[in-house]
């Protein structure tokens, strides 16, 4: 097991509560059709929020659970600023974007 699981799913826990917070969790799934996407972050069916429950969380979950190899690189912050930055949120993101930003350095560093 990768050494820096316990921390990733530490993570992962983090930004799944800080979704919910912001009111950002859906109990709904969407379409098929929609997680179905293969546009980089489902931009052209999801929104980002949705991506990191309904696509983000689970792979990383399943990436865990089943000890599968850790993804080489991560760009979600960078997403994250370029989405919210297009949305004007005013701050209700901040959190969010440092919960990310600590998921991105988690799977750069060393093992």
């Amino acid at each position: 097991m990768d050494a820096r699981f316990p921390k990733i799913a530490e993570q992962l826990l983090l930004i799944e509560r800080e979704l919910r917070v912001q009111g950002w969790w859906d109990d709904v799934s969407p379409s098929v059709e929609a997680l179905s996407s293969v546009e980089p972050f489902s931009v052209d069916t999801l929104d980002f929020e949705q991506w990191l429950q309904w696509i983000f969380l689970p792979r990383m979950k399943t990436i865990l659970e089943q000890d599968l190899p850790l993804p080489n690189a991560s760009g979600i912050q960078e997403m994250a600023e370029m989405v919210f930055a297009a949305r004007n949120v005013q701050g209700k993101d901040r959190q969010l974007q440092v919960l990310l930003k600590e998921f991105d350095l988690l799977i750069t560093a060393s093992r």
